[in-house]
């Protein structure tokens, strides 16, 4: 498939480029700062662009199959109003051009997945360390959801440097969570690319951590 990877450039971005062209994927990786990327590879194209660059992003994700988003803002205290306009952005740029296939990285914590965490942690994580991380997600998660297209919203817990793993908990249903909430970047990555050939979460945010 071609894919166009949003935030290629990140820790999560980087790693699901990787595994995506690994995997046999044509990737335009569109990215914000010239050089954050350091891949070579004859499927890779890597496009630089802000994300209220929508001729350049049009461009992009011409013909492709299917958009990942790993953006992020970079920062727990400063809002990053950029990402979500570029989300906005994205999801016009799809519906236009008739890209079904959404894929978004979001964090448990955002929307209902606040209720996975027992009190007093979710107060301390939801209302203040995450709280404007959360709150960009939360409107990336609205104006996806409020789409018509094929999207998947995943939640994964903290997120960590390990491998992939034989085995990761994923679901929709209401759960709580027993101890840490720690998930590979890797398996976040490979849960992600796995959901271009499997329909079982379409128009669903899933959790997921080990």
């Amino acid at each position: 498939m071609k894919i166009v990877i949003f935030g290629a450039n990140g820790k999560t971005g980087l790693i699901l480029t990787e595994q995506a062209l690994a995997d046999g994927h044509s990737v335009i990786a569109y990215i914000r700062r010239a050089g954050s990327i350091n891949l070579e590879h004859p499927k890779l194209k890597i496009v630089v662009g802000n994300l209220n660059e929508t001729l350049k992003m049009k461009d992009a994700m011409e013909g492709a199959d299917a958009c990942f988003s790993t953006l992020g803002g970079g920062s727990l205290r400063h809002h990053a109003p950029e990402v979500v306009a570029g989300i906005e952005n994205i999801l016009s740029i799809m519906q236009e051009l008739k890209i079904h296939r959404f894929i978004y990285l979001s964090s448990i914590g955002a929307g209902e997945s606040r209720f996975m965490m027992p009190q007093p942690i979710r107060f301390f994580i939801v209302n203040i360390l995450l709280r404007v991380l959360l709150a960009d997600h939360n409107a990336n998660e609205q104006h996806i959801t409020n789409s018509n297209l094929q999207w998947t919203i995943v939640r994964p817990g903290s997120l960590t440097d390990g491998p992939i793993t034989a085995e990761i908990k994923h679901g929709i249903e209401k759960t709580k969570l027993k101890g840490n909430a720690d998930i590979s970047r890797a398996n976040v990555a490979a849960f992600m690319l796995k959901q271009l050939t499997d329909d079982s979460y379409l128009q669903k945010c899933v959790w997921l951590f080990e």
